[in-house]
């Protein structure tokens, strides 16, 4: 007795048994898929990390891991980045933000500002060139008879005061009329905006140094080290959601001139869990439906899909309950088990039961038709099943440990699914006497196609050739992206956010670091580094060493000296009273009409009617005036005061927590360097790599990282690949005893891969790391497919095409494609290209099952190759 037909009569002795003890087994398989259920439902852990993924001994793991003990602040984070409409409301909201999160000890283990606080704002003159600390003292200088009032009286009263002595000594002629351009012009634009009733934010950095804000000035860092409880996103909701409520309950919003985003690490994962389960819920819903639809095509009875979709759905229980077991979590390549699973196990599911439709045509007993069926499919669903499942086992011995978890859960999910098919849906099938209405097996428009095939084999034969030759020439167009960030949703806040930072040099995540054994050495690499044409910029904490401090202290002292007991005075006016600050209103206006003919007269007139009209408005109206104008007062005179206040910096003065990102207590360096190439410029990041680890060896970043997977990836999937062909081929033979049969069952799957491969380069689909899981579904599905059809002409069967076998492919096919390719609809980037490549997959593959098999069995039969292949009707010893 052949193999097949040994695995038949086996199949045929378990569904007899699940007949005669149809509630014993059903019952247990449901206490036991609940049980597992339970266990997925709480302990289900998902983790996003890429990095997770490749084993710690990897040359490049073992340099991060290094770099991240060597600093303990590295690791998972949270970035919030802070914009805000002035300078003084970006600096107020970074402040107020930080010092609130810095409460939560329980939630953050480290909370600070980047390139900001109480050092920079002393400091920051000092990190400016020499010509442009003269400016800015100067402009300070020239600024001094604007801040007088403003220091010894903070209010609308002191402003206008201010604005009225302006006017008078330009009326006078002892003043530049260019002076007054700026404040006028800032003025006039706030008060029409407040007499509007529109928002309105005034600055006062451009009004003090001279210079106009640039966009750094309008935007804040801070970072933060979130406590989590393990490498998974959801262990980082928490943080985010903390991060995200302080800022509104501190009134942090566009409606104030603020806007807060959060990204990071953390961030980035939390969003992606949340816009996943965002996009695939309806669409999950969509496709079910979808599914249920396609399989009660198939079957036509509502009993028996009831009995499929049960037996699938606890399969899934039961291998997710394993695979959790054995893994302890599931990783963004591992959880797609899930996909590989309901494909696979509706097949196995339909393949029985349209067999046993067919067989409930000729037999009235539903017992009688299922052990018929048993016999008639029971060796196709067993050698379909052996060989699908060692070849996801073939994937266990890669290095990319996400494709060896995905073979381990993969290969379990097979024997689950082929085991509940032959015992829990039979059994099934007999407590809900499910029966078909159906009076055919087969389709009638495929029986047509039989007699097709007879005709234009050569045909076929031949255009299968010929579209092979030409995907095969497309193949190597086919673009690979394993950048994560392409996958994610454009839409996510975090997402969004990182990638505007992305464009911006100085913000870039590209940068390269390594360890250094001290400062020297560390400086010295960092010169070689500098002149490299692929880096744009290497730095060490020695970077933060201002150059010429000498002179630029003696400038900055001088102007100290001048505009000391201006920026410091002695009293302070009381707060104005609201017919004070009537009183200041006219004033001001009355120093401006003083003004006429003067150059810029047009918008001095205005700016007087508009002070008259808010001095004769509503109390309410002048009250806004002064909130909106001195509202950023306090923080840019702080500004002004602190950097007149600079001292000298050494390596030992900057601040602890900078030291501690660049030096370790035993003196080794970190040296970091950037890119010149662009983001999305791949050639250009490889070279840089390259001429980075030219100097640095050991050197680890966000560029390594990504290139390193890829090659890795790519290296699994080809060991993989070629593991599962080597395996799938051995279990193929050994079954067969025949080289052409086993040529039969792979030629089609291998051209399907070709074909996949050249409709994805024509439709502009890349391989990315999500749409990866479609290429086992492909191997499986192509394989389990062309098993059937070989072991159906092994066993005599004629018009291949108009049988229940080719119905249960066929609608097989369909319902996973549904299922699956629904997802192609979703506005998250990678669930849309894996929905895309299976369905582009599964076409090619019945394009090759039903076109290209039927017509080569034709043409070995016209080369009367009957005795060689076996291709006749034969009863097993």
């Amino acid at each position: 007795m052949s193999a097949s037909g040994v695995a038949a009569r086996a199949v045929e002795s378990l569904v007899t048994r699940a007949c005669r003890y149809p509630r014993a087994i059903v019952a247990a398989v449901l206490v036991l898929s609940c049980a597992a259920s339970f266990y997925v439902v709480t302990n289900i852990s998902v983790h996003t990390e890429i990095a997770a993924l490749i084993p710690p001994e990897t040359p490049w793991r073992r340099d991060a891991a290094a770099l991240e003990q060597a600093f303990a602040e590295e690791g998972d984070d949270i970035t919030v980045v802070i914009d805000a409409q002035t300078p003084e409301l970006a600096e107020a909201a970074a402040a107020r933000l930080t010092t609130a999160l810095g409460s939560r000890r329980d939630l953050f283990r480290s909370v600070k500002r980047s390139g900001a606080g109480p050092f920079f704002a002393r400091e920051g003159l000092l990190y400016m060139p020499q010509a442009e600390v003269e400016r800015t003292t100067e402009a300070l200088i020239a600024a001094q008879p604007l801040l007088a009032p403003l220091t010894t009286d903070p209010s609308l009263r002191g402003i206008m005061t201010s604005l009225a002595s302006a006017a008078t000594s330009v009326a006078e002629g002892q003043a530049d009329p260019s002076r007054l351009a700026k404040p006028v012009a800032a003025l006039v634009a706030t008060a029409a905006e407040v007499e509007g009733g529109r928002p309105s934010f005034f600055a006062w950095q451009p009004l003090i140094t001279g210079q106009a804000a640039e966009p750094s000035d309008l935007r804040q860092f801070i970072e933060i080290l979130p406590r989590l409880d393990g490498a998974q996103a959801s262990s980082g909701a928490a943080p985010v959601r903390a991060v995200r409520a302080f800022a509104r309950a501190l009134q942090l919003s566009p409606e104030n001139g603020v806007r807060v985003r959060v990204t990071g690490s953390t961030a980035i994962d939390v969003d992606e869990l949340a816009t996943l389960q965002e996009a695939t819920g309806p669409l999950g819903v969509v496709s079910v439906l979808m599914m249920v639809g396609v399989l009660y095509s198939a079957v036509r009875s509502a009993r028996m899909l009831c009995a499929i979709m049960l037996t699938v759905f606890c399969g899934l229980a039961i291998t997710a309950a394993a695979g959790l077991a054995l893994e302890r979590q599931f990783s963004l390549l591992s959880v797609a088990f899930m996909p590989l699973f309901v494909g696979l196990g509706v097949d196995f599911a339909i393949q029985f039961c349209v067999r046993y439709r067919a067989e409930l045509i000729s037999h009235e007993a539903p017992r009688v038709a299922l052990v018929r069926a048993a016999r008639g499919v029971g060796g196709g669903l067993t050698l379909a099943a052996a060989t699908i499942a060692t070849g996801f086992f073939a994937f266990v011995p890669t290095q990319y440990q996400g494709v060896a978890e995905l073979g381990t859960i993969a290969g379990i999910g097979m024997i689950v699914a082929f085991a509940a098919s032959v015992t829990f849906l039979p059994a099934l099938l007999v407590l809900l006497r499910a029966r078909s209405a159906g009076v055919h097996s087969g389709l009638a428009v495929l029986r047509r196609a039989d007699a097709l095939v007879d005709r234009r084999w050569r045909l076929m034969l031949g255009a299968g050739v010929l579209l092979g030759v030409a995907a095969l020439s497309l193949a190597p167009l086919l673009k690979l992206n394993f950048d994560p960030m392409r996958l994610r949703d454009p839409r996510a806040e975090s997402v969004a956010t990182f990638r505007d930072l992305a464009r911006d040099p100085q913000t870039s995540p590209d940068a390269l670091d390594a360890v250094s054994p001290d400062l020297a050495s560390a400086q010295r690499t960092s010169a070689r580094l500098a002149v490299l044409p692929q880096v744009r910029e290497a730095i060490t904490v020695a970077s933060f060493i201002p150059s010429d401090q000498e002179k630029k202290l003696a400038v900055i002292r001088d102007a100290a000296d001048l505009l000391g007991p201006t920026l410091d005075p002695f009293d302070v006016a009381t707060s104005p009273t609201d017919a004070d600050l009537v009183a200041s209103l006219h004033a001001a206006a009355t120093a401006l009409h003083g003004l006429s003919g003067k150059p810029a007269a047009g918008q001095v007139d205005r700016l007087a009617g508009l002070l008259e009209a808010a001095a004769a408005g509503p109390p309410e109206v002048r009250a806004k005036l002064q909130r909106v104008l001195i509202s950023g007062l306090p923080v840019a005179l702080n500004q002004a005061r602190a950097m007149l206040r600079a001292e000298p910096v050494t390596l030992t003065s900057l601040p602890r927590d900078l030291r501690e990102d660049w030096l370790t207590n035993d003196g080794r360096a970190r040296v970091q360097a950037y890119p010149k190439a662009a983001p999305d410029d791949q050639a250009g990041q490889e070279a840089f790599v390259a001429a980075v680890r030219a100097v640095l060896p050991h050197a680890v970043g966000t560029p390594i990282a990504t290139l390193e997977t890829r090659r890795l990836i790519l290296r699994a999937f080809g060991e993989a690949g070629t593991l599962a062909l080597a395996a799938i081929t051995l279990l193929l033979f050994a079954t067969f005893r025949n080289w052409w049969e086993v040529g039969l069952t792979l030629t089609p799957v291998l051209l399907s891969a070709v074909l996949t491969t050249g409709l994805c380069v024509l439709l502009g689909q890349d391989l990315n790391l999500e749409n990866l899981v479609a290429l086992p579904l492909l191997l499986g599905v192509g394989v389990s497919f062309n098993i059937y059809f070989v072991i159906a002409q092994r066993e005599g069967l004629e018009g291949s095409l108009g049988s229940s076998l080719t119905r249960a492919i066929l609608f097989s096919a369909l319902a996973t494609g549904v299922a699956f390719g629904a997802l192609g609809l979703s506005a998250h980037p990678g669930t849309a290209s894996m929905g895309r490549l299976m369905l582009i997959s599964l076409g090619c593959t019945l394009v090759t099952t039903l076109g290209l098999q039927p017509a080569a069995f034709r043409a070995l039969r016209r080369g009367r190759t009957f005795s060689a292949l076996e291709l006749r009707p034969r009863r097993d010893a």
